[in-house]
C-alpha cells in the first residue's frame, strides 16, 4: 500500500537508523501524532524467546500509573452476591446467564471480562468466541478471582494484560498522545520493568531485542535498549 503524503512527512521527522532515549522517543511520538482524533500510544517489544515453548510464553499484567487514557468497559461474570459487589466497585456489567447468551449472540461491547472461579465451567464454553478476542478470564492475569471488587478497581485504574504473540512480540497500549511526556514515560517504564521481571529462566541470549513506540497513525520510533537499562 502506498504511503500518504501526510505519513511520508511524519516519517521524515524520525531517523529510522537511530535508537532514541525514552524521553526522546516519547517526544517524537507526540510530535508525529497529528491525526484529527487523540491517538493512542502503543509499544511493541521484540523478545528473544520461543513462544512455542510453554515456559517461554511471556504473559503478565501491570498497573500503569497514569492509566491508558480511556474508559475500560468491564464485564464481571458472577452469581449473587458477587455480581452486586462488582457493580458497586464500578463494573459496567455484571451477571451470568444473560451475558453468556449475549456473547453467544455476538455482543462485544466490552474490553475486559472478570469471572469468579465457580462460573468458569460456563464461561469456558465461550472459549472459541472469547479466546481469539483476548477476553477469556485467566487466573494468571487476575481476571479469575473471588475478589471481584478489587479486580474491577485495578482494571479501571489502569491495569493492563499483555502476552507475547507467535512472532515473539509484546504489544500494548501505554496511553494517549495528549498525555504529558512524563506520564507517558512513567507508563512505558512501568511496562518495560514488568516485562523485564518476567524473563523466563530458559530464555538464552538477549531477552529484549528491540523496543518501538508509535501513535495510532504515526511512524514507529525505536527506543535505545541501553537507555532503558539506565532507568533500571
Amino acid at each position: 500500500m502506498k504511503a500518504s503524503k501526510r505519513f511520508k512527512g511524519l516519517t521524515a521527522k524520525v531517523d529510522a537508523k537511530k535508537a532514541y532515549t525514552l524521553e526522546e522517543a516519547v517526544q517524537k511520538v507526540k510530535e508525529t501524532a497529528t491525526a484529527k482524533f487523540v491517538e493512542s500510544v502503543d509499544i511493541a517489544v521484540r523478545l528473544g524467546v520461543d513462544p512455542k515453548k510453554a515456559d517461554q510464553a511471556v504473559r503478565g499484567t501491570v498497573a500503569l500509573p497514569h492509566g491508558i487514557g480511556r474508559e475500560v468497559r468491564v464485564l464481571v461474570m458472577a452469581r449473587p452476591p458477587r455480581d452486586e459487589e462488582a457493580r458497586a466497585a464500578g463494573a459496567d456489567h455484571a451477571g451470568l446467564a444473560e451475558y453468556v447468551q449475549k456473547i453467544q449472540g455476538g455482543w462485544a461491547d466490552i474490553d475486559v471480562i472478570i469471572a469468579t472461579p465457580d462460573v468458569m465451567g460456563e464461561v469456558g464454553k465461550l472459549g472459541k468466541i472469547l479466546g481469539p478476542r483476548g477476553l477469556m478470564p485467566n487466573p494468571k492475569s487476575g481476571t479469575v478471582t473471588q475478589d471481584v471488587a478489587k479486580a474491577v478497581k485495578e482494571v479501571k485504574a489502569g491495569k493492563i494484560e499483555f502476552r507475547v504473540d507467535k512472532a515473539g512480540i509484546l504489544h500494548a497500549c501505554v496511553g494517549k498522545a495528549n498525555f504529558e511526556s512524563k506520564a507517558l514515560a512513567d507508563n512505558i517504564q512501568a511496562f518495560l520493568t514488568a516485562v523485564t521481571r518476567l524473563r523466563p529462566p530458559t530464555a538464552k541470549g538477549t531477552y529484549v531485542k528491540s523496543i518501538h513506540l508509535s501513535s495510532t497513525m504515526g511512524p514507529g520510533v525505536e527506543i535505545d535498549r541501553t537507555a532503558f537499562a539506565a532507568h533500571q
